[in-house]
């Protein structure tokens, strides 16, 4: 009688789960062993100060490795510049996720907005585990994917395990939102962020392809189909998807703390009341990602005070910053060149005009010469 590795079953209870609306997913997810893409990786300290994590090294069959592997949760695999392949045992890792092994569920549902048809050429855009490629492989072949990653030691590691159990697709190390590999793309998935969406990517997608990709520093999740005049068109998808951004160099760039020892008590320049309730930007997801595209790339902070007082700091990488205090007298501090608050505001009365819109609701133009989402009430666009 032929043994039946342990995992299988760990992977097809993972199928059962993520592939039940969209069930011709099943037999890739069945027969991905996803505890051999991630090793080892990485989790949170909790209440760490300096944003720490401890690394996770377990041995290949254990229950508890098979149980997070299998499990419908994003692995981080590399915090800053250190992948947990190649950390030692006891080191800890510090800053921020530069790389994972995303959540099978929304793989897999990305996947299956793709509609990706025999034939079709793949390029899935973030290789990180492999584990994206390996699925894509799996069911529709090898030749079929091409996988890309700014990290060659993500890809030399990809490329090696995926042959461990048999699969080849070609993956390269490179800047995505730079030139592609080959010249034409059925189907482009990326499971890092942009924006803007690289011409690249549009030029490489033929007519009648089709692109799906979040918008960075949002959870928009864009679905578009590339037209014959050039023009990628399509809408925000219902359901959020968060990414890292895309990156060109080790790390990202570090936060904002020299514009935050201003924001965090200082008085403002600007100080007054503010222009209705201060929004918790944490819980109110669309207002902040309107924001974020009319305003791009603020950094937000927020705190609570056991006395209740909430405060939100709004923080530009030009000196800009916005201190807004939720307490008995609500007041707002701003400083630097631009006034973050008084934009924030401007978004929401904007938003208010236009009957506060479902994200949804939005429908995409991407092209290269400028993207824009549209409002659907056709009275905003903003740019992406």
């Amino acid at each position: 009688m032929t043994n039946v590795p342990t995992w299988t079953a760990a992977a097809k209870a993972l199928a059962d789960r993520v592939t039940a609306d969209a069930p011709a997913w099943h037999d890739a997810v069945s027969n991905t062993p996803r505890h051999q893409l991630v090793p080892r990786w990485w989790q949170p300290i909790p209440d760490s100060p300096e944003r720490e994590w401890e690394l996770v090294s377990l041995p290949e069959d254990s229950a508890e490795r098979l149980d997070a592997a299998y499990a419908d949760a994003t692995l981080v695999t590399r915090v800053g510049p250190l992948h947990a392949d190649q950390a030692k045992r006891g080191e800890r890792g510090k800053g921020e996720p530069t790389s994972s092994s995303t959540l099978p569920g929304l793989i897999v549902s990305m996947a299956d907005r793709l509609r990706v048809e025999p034939g079709d050429r793949v390029l899935d855009v973030g290789t990180g585990s492999g584990y994206s490629a390996a699925l894509f492989a799996h069911r529709f072949g090898d030749e079929s994917v091409t996988s890309v990653d700014v990290d060659p030691y993500l890809v030399e590691a990809a490329r090696a395990r995926l042959a461990g159990f048999g699969r080849s697709p070609r993956i390269e190390a490179l800047d995505a939102t730079g030139e592609l590999p080959d010249a034409e793309y059925d189907r482009i998935m990326a499971t890092v962020s942009v924006r803007p969406v690289p011409p690249s990517w549009l030029r490489a997608l033929r007519p009648g392809g089709r692109l799906v990709t979040t918008i960075a520093h949002t959870a928009l999740l864009i679905t578009a189909d590339m037209g014959p005049d050039g023009v990628a068109r399509g809408s925000v998808q219902p359901d959020p998807a968060t990414f890292m951004e895309t990156r060109q160099n080790a790390d990202y760039p570090p936060k904002l703390n020299n514009v935050f020892v201003s924001a965090r008590v200082r008085e403002g320049d600007d100080v007054r009341t503010p222009d209705g309730p201060i929004p918790d930007l944490w819980q109110e997801w669309p207002l902040r990602w309107l924001y974020e595209l009319d305003t791009p790339e603020v950094e937000t902070r927020s705190a609570e005070y056991p006395d209740g007082k909430r405060v939100v700091w709004l923080l530009a990488a030009d000196g800009s910053w916005a201190r807004a205090e939720d307490a008995e007298s609500p007041i707002v501090h701003q400083g630097g060149p631009r006034r973050l608050w008084d934009n924030l505001e401007a978004v929401r009365r904007r938003w208010d005009e236009n009957d506060r819109f479902a994200m949804h609701d939005m429908r995409a133009e991407i092209s290269p010469e400028g993207s824009r989402l549209l409002a659907p009430t056709g009275k905003w666009d903003l740019p992406i």
